[in-house]
């Protein structure tokens, strides 16, 4: 993932900050409880492509 991409992405819905999670080949939104897929080295920022995160996986990103 280019890290200049990753520099100016922030989520969809809140413009918040993101936090790259290369071995779940995800980025995620913390305050929105969302975390967006990446395929083929390409963030898809799209409300109805993210899965919800638990309160378990945010526990541990802490």
């Amino acid at each position: 993932m280019d890290k200049k991409l990753l520099d100016i992405l922030v989520c969809p819905i809140c413009k918040g900050t993101l936090i790259y999670k290369p071995e779940l080949k995800e980025i995620i939104c913390r305050f929105d409880r969302l975390a967006y897929p990446i395929r083929d080295e390409i963030p898809i920022m799209l409300e109805s492509e993210a899965r919800e995160l638990s309160t378990d996986e945010l526990a541990e990103m802490v």
